[in-house]
């Protein structure tokens, strides 16, 4: 039995492929670039595809008798940058998992992990949020995972695929181990603080907003640490592999905390002070984005291990700092 991660090679995928190797699972990663983290190149092999390849990762499941497909979509995809080239992201997003699905039906794949997003929920009037809540997404970022969503339940439930889709709130930090972490440009929060707090970056962070109808005025997010993440999806495709029946679940941590209190956090865990500047809002921000996470404890018995904030930032330091290190 062995395991395909696509999207191998970006943030989510390499710890995903890394909590695999921690279980002791066979996986096999798939991207269309990119190189694995130092800590698999020894343990995982890494086939590089184009994502309309639908063949070729047939191949690659025959190959390797594969038998479960753990998905990561668009990994460069993000909400704010959805809205200035949608139709690329829509591309980045849809056309892999299409191809991922042909390729699953086409090799009797049995079950299947989608990795989605919380952005699909919108602006909801009730926090926190709860799974049944009607899908209104703000951007097509969110959009686009909401039809992916659609497309793996439609697929999947004539060919008989067991299938988990995980709604992730706001994954950060990294390997705690420093094993793998976000590398390039940050297109998040805490990324982008601990770049700057470990001097990778040197500008102040921006705040986009700070009239949202929340206590102190900025964004709250619900923060889930990668590694957390990672072990949710493997602990779906543990629950499918039991004969459990198909789901879709938050992946979060139920706890929301906003803009002021990350910069907080991050300064208390460097003992430096952050500078900040403030700036307009972002079209496709929700002010407030929290997880009921009562189904997934309750579906998959899922217990996080590193439900702290400053856990979360000092994993994000550590990496920043070894990457410094490894780049001198």
């Amino acid at each position: 039995m062995t395991i395909a991660v696509t999207g191998a090679t970006g943030y989510l995928g390499s710890h995903m492929l890394l909590s695999l190797h921690d279980r002791g699972v066979d996986a096999v990663g798939v991207a269309e670039s990119g190189t694995l983290p130092p800590a698999l190149l020894n343990h995982v092999l890494l086939s590089i595809l184009s994502s309309a390849d639908v063949q070729g990762l047939a191949t690659v499941f025959e190959t390797h008798d594969v038998t479960g497909v753990i998905h990561f979509a668009g990994n460069d995809a993000t909400p704010a940058g959805s809205l200035i080239d949608p139709m690329a992201q829509y591309d980045q997003i849809l056309t892999p998992t299409l191809t991922a699905l042909r390729a699953a039906t086409l090799r009797g794949i049995e079950h299947f992990v989608f990795s989605s997003t919380a952005s699909v929920y919108g602006v909801p009037q009730r926090m926190p949020i709860r799974e049944e809540t009607p899908l209104s997404p703000i951007s097509p970022f969110g959009a686009a995972m909401g039809m992916a969503e659609r497309i793996v339940a439609d697929v999947c439930r004539p060919a008989c695929i067991g299938t988990a889709i995980l709604r992730y709130f706001n994954v950060a930090g990294a390997d705690p181990n420093a094993r793998a972490g976000e590398t390039g440009h940050p297109r998040h929060l805490i990324k982008a603080a601990a770049q700057i707090a470990t001097g990778v970056l040197n500008e102040p962070l921006k705040i986009y907003g700070n009239d949202y109808n929340t206590p102190d005025g900025t964004c709250i997010r619900d923060y889930i640490h990668v590694s957390d993440m990672a072990e949710a999806h493997a602990t779906a495709l543990d629950h499918l592999m039991a004969g459990g029946g198909s789901v879709t679940l938050n992946c979060g941590y139920g706890r929301g905390i906003s803009v002021h209190e990350v910069i907080a956090a991050v300064q208390r865990v460097t003992g430096k002070t952050l500078p900040t500047q403030y700036a307009a809002r972002r079209q496709g921000d929700a002010p407030l984005l929290i997880a009921d996470t009562a189904a997934i404890r309750t579906a998959l018995s899922w217990v996080p291990r590193y439900d702290d904030i400053d856990v979360i930032i000092r994993s994000a330091i550590q990496w920043e700092e070894q990457s410094r290190v490894r780049a001198a």
